[in-house]
């Protein structure tokens, strides 16, 4: 992969810089001087000395933003969007449950890697510089390599990766919604995470592959899962992950007499290394339990609309204390892996509520979610915000388009109220360049594509009798 030869950049006369620091500093007509992995300097009169032979990026014209951070997804399911046989918003939880697992449960290897592919693809188009899924689906013909294959596509595309690798080990006739195909036992799960861990997992700083534990949730999971995998994560130092408050309290209460937080808290599956994806069933009494335990939450807008679910009240989890990021969460409930747009999405569903809330969360407090609160509760005090001695990760928006004329005021609210959803000018990862003025750095997208369309039909078209209509 090609990337900037020379390790030093200086991003010149930057028209606004928003870190998204403890003092949500905004500067303007200010340079940054980077050299990989790092920021060396930001500032208006950085000594020629520092700077020496960098290469310069004219930033006249531009705003810089920390790189955005997802923290909740399915990449595997991206050969699954816009779909109209399964079309999500028109179906109960339950049916689409049922029809979706039988696609799923024909991915393969390949799939993945192209899905994966595809979906980090549109992040990084988009701002996105450091990339969290959850990659549940393991059916038997797939093998267990299939991380390893999404590791391959994070490597060609120059993005940070944090691996969830989850699981199903109960079966349906026990009361899941996962087909026996995608079932695993707590020991070949934690075996695996266990070589994933030997063979990829970095924690040094500004490191570009991690691994978390990530259990599916506790309604597909036998309690011992959960149990294991704590101790287990624990043991290697490793963070933990789950899909949690969506839908299947009542369930829970049913199987467990508990809710699922509770029962999650009695596992001790709770704490400053563990997050959650979506909680919209969390009550006001368990943001209390959430905070005080350090236990991070990730929205996920898309869902939450399409499926006409609650919508969190981020005020409310803020004033309790609760740390949040944002996330896009699969493409079979999204259709889309922009994270602009879901903070386009998120900032518009608070601004619904702002009246009966008596204030909602603004349009830079969603962005802030998407840099430093992901990096808080991915455990990434090393990003999240544009400081000297994080990581390089940032990207940068054109603002001489006509379109933009006119709305350049607040550079901290643009993206959410402006609703600034299409490819940025610029990506840059651990201080290096991989998109730039819609380039991918060495990619031979079309050659690529088509290799994705092919498995496409493979594998999902011709399977699922969802091919084109003749």
């Amino acid at each position: 992969m090609l990337h900037n030869m020379k390790q030093r950049i200086l991003i010149k006369n930057a028209k606004a810089i928003v870190t998204c620091d403890k003092n949500d500093s905004v500067l303007y007509d200010t340079d940054i001087l980077i050299e990989a992995p790092a920021i060396m300097a930001i500032g208006k009169d950085i000594p020629e000395e520092k700077i020496g032979d960098a290469e310069v990026i004219d930033g006249r014209n531009k705003f810089v933003y920390p790189g955005l951070i997802n923290t909740h997804h399915h990449f595997f399911q991206t050969f699954v969007r816009n779909l109209i046989t399964i079309d999500f918003p028109s179906m109960s939880v339950i049916d689409w449950i049922n029809e979706i697992y039988e696609i799923f449960k024909l991915i393969d290897s390949d799939a993945i890697y192209y899905s994966t592919l595809i979906a980090m693809t549109d992040l990084v188009k988009h701002g996105c510089t450091t990339a969290f899924d959850h990659q549940y689906c393991y059916p038997r013909h797939a093998g267990k390599e299939l991380v390893d294959r999404q590791m391959e596509a994070a490597e060609l595309l120059g993005i940070r990766y944090h691996a969830g690798r989850g699981a199903n080990t109960l079966k349906k006739s026990k009361g899941s919604t996962v087909p026996d195909e995608m079932v695993e036992t707590t020991d070949e799960f934690l075996s695996d995470c266990d070589r994933l861990i030997k063979l990829y997992h970095d924690d040094k700083p500004f490191s570009m592959k991690q691994i978390v534990v990530a259990p599916c949730q506790p309604i597909n999971c036998h309690r011992e899962t959960f149990a294991e995998s704590l101790n287990f994560a624990r043991e290697k130092g490793v963070r933990l992950h789950t899909h949690l408050g969506e839908g299947e309290n009542g369930p829970m209460v049913e199987r467990w007499g508990e809710r699922t937080l509770q029962w999650c808290e009695k596992l001790g599956f709770i704490g400053p290394d563990v997050w959650f994806a979506h909680g919209w069933e969390l009550t006001p009494e368990e943001y209390k339990v959430m905070a005080a335990t350090g236990t991070g939450l990730s929205h996920c807008p898309a869902p939450a609309t399409l499926g006409g679910f609650p919508i969190l009240d981020i005020p409310a989890m803020h004033s309790s204390g609760m740390m949040l990021g944002l996330g896009c969460d699969g493409s079979a409930t999204n259709d889309s892996s922009n994270l602009l747009d879901s903070i386009r999405m998120a900032y518009l569903m608070q601004a619904f509520h702002t009246k009966e809330r008596n204030g909602g969360a603004s349009a830079y407090d969603i962005l802030k979610m998407a840099t430093a609160g992901g990096a808080e509760i991915m455990g990434r005090g090393d990003l999240g915000a544009l400081e000297t001695g994080k990581g390089a990760d940032l990207f940068m928006i054109d603002v001489t388009k006509l379109e933009l004329a006119g709305a350049l005021h607040d550079p901290a609210n643009l993206i959410g109220r402006v609703g600034l959803t299409s490819e940025v000018w610029l990506t840059m990862i651990n201080g290096k360049v991989v998109f730039k003025e819609g380039r991918i750095s060495g990619l031979d997208e079309n050659t690529l594509a088509e290799k994705a369309e092919e498995c496409c039909t493979r594998v999902i078209r011709d399977q699922s009798g969802t091919a084109f209509p003749k």
